[in-house]
């Protein structure tokens, strides 16, 4: 088996976090069982450019006891989990492409490597290894069945793929699942983002000026744990209504210029690029703190960053770069401005996760029943598979709900009835 990742020795620990997320996936758990007796996925080769977690292994093992023919890679260079792969290689027969602290030549190399395994179905947290094959791979472009996209900002690449005429095969928009964006965006982004901010530096939250950038799912998630643990949180956002809502949930809401002198920590979920620039590093007061938890590092400005700088020094802290600024103030940069969910710390508490990765495993069967059916669009998740993963995460919860009573549904079908 070709793999590539740190250190096989490190399978033992890896397969103890394995296992522990497990434990808190019993909707993942019960889809593994199912492709387990269907082998909806007999014989199909599978490229995953995922998030190489302890609950990302969970999937890839439900998709395995599928009967698909998987590989998996990166999708960011510092979310990997090293103990987590060698346990995927060597006790459960999953080849891995992937290394945390990768450079870039080495993570475009993985990637090259889950596309020479020639996949009729990929997964993608960022769209990284889709648009890679559309642009450079038509061979193997013209061979895929359909593909799946967990990130808000691969969503975004996909729909302008889309738009543009050039996405050629159907892909399913999982992050725009309500099992995956109420929850796991809003709950799960919520709570590891601020994980990984203390975790890289140890700080109090409590008193704090902090400015979250986009108040979507992911922004909401944030402030609202940040407000939750003492902090005063300023809420920046471009979306008229997004920034009255957040108004309403009692955040302030102003300029990033206005935020920039007066925020203690900065954090950034917007899934754009150069949220914050050189002319708000410029004005951050000395020993301000920059983390983004989007997809990409490119929400931060980091060469403008650089190039306001007269020095930077690397690692005052793990995951801290400061920035010495001209007029002599610090910046405290984390994680070269990668996410800071997974950089730092372990990424979306498993939990949440099984409801994320029970839709994308069943996203993935759809997909391959579906074959020839789909047209080359981005599609949301079916109805069907929402319900189904939301009714089991309940029982899982030991929640009981009503059910519609027989005059209800005939009621909410019919239009005859009105006021009496």
């Amino acid at each position: 088996m070709n793999y590539d990742i740190k250190d096989i020795n490190l399978a033992p620990e890896g397969k103890k976090r394995i296992e522990w997320a497990d434990n808190d996936m019993p909707v993942l758990k019960l889809v593994r069982e199912k492709f387990e007796k269907e082998k909806p996925l007999a014989g199909k080769k599978m490229s995953a450019c995922l998030h190489m977690t302890a609950e990302t292994a969970n999937l890839a093992r439900a998709l395995k006891a599928g009967g698909a023919d998987l590989v998996c890679c990166a999708s960011n260079p510092l979310s990997t989990q090293d103990d987590v792969t060698a346990s995927l290689v060597k006790d459960y027969g999953i080849p891995v492409f992937a290394i945390k602290g990768e450079d870039t030549e080495t993570y475009y190399k993985h990637l090259q490597a889950a596309i020479n395994h020639h996949p009729v179905v990929t997964m993608d947290d960022g769209a990284d290894l889709v648009s890679i094959i559309h642009t450079d791979y038509p061979d193997v472009q013209k061979h895929i069945l359909g593909s799946m996209e967990e990130t808000t900002t691969g969503v975004i690449r996909l729909r302008a793929m889309e738009r543009d005429g050039a996405l050629k095969f159907p892909v399913i928009a999982v992050n725009d699942a309500m099992t995956k964006n109420l929850f796991d965006n809003r709950y799960g982004t919520g709570q590891s983002t601020v994980d990984g901010i203390i975790r890289a530096t140890d700080i109090l939250l409590a008193g704090k000026k902090i400015v979250t950038a986009g108040y979507g799912w992911c922004g909401r998630g944030f402030a609202t744990r940040c407000k939750g643990m003492g902090a005063d949180v300023i809420v920046t956002e471009v979306d008229p209504v997004r920034a009255l809502e957040a108004a309403m949930d009692g955040f302030r809401v102003m300029k990033m210029e206005e935020a920039a002198p007066i925020g203690d920590l900065f954090c950034t979920l917007t899934g754009d690029i150069n949220v914050i620039r050189a002319e708000h590093f410029a004005k951050m007061k000395d020993g301000a703190i920059v983390a983004n938890s989007g997809h990409f590092n490119v929400e931060l400005d980091i060469p403008g960053l650089k190039s306001i700088s007269t020095e930077v020094r690397e690692q005052v802290r793990n995951f801290v770069d400061q920035y010495v600024l001209k007029n002599g103030n610090r910046v405290n940069l984390l994680a070269d401005g990668r996410l800071i969910n997974l950089a730092a710390a372990e990424g979306h508490p498993a939990s949440v996760m099984d409801m994320s990765f029970a839709t994308q495993a069943l996203a993935t069967e759809f997909v391959i029943k579906q074959a020839g059916v789909l047209k080359a669009k981005v599609y949301n998740v079916p109805e069907e598979i929402e319900d189904w993963v939301a009714r089991f995460k309940l029982k899982a919860m030991n929640i009981n709900i009503d059910e519609l009573t027989e005059e209800q549904k005939e009621y909410l079908s019919s239009w005859e009835m009105g006021t009496e």
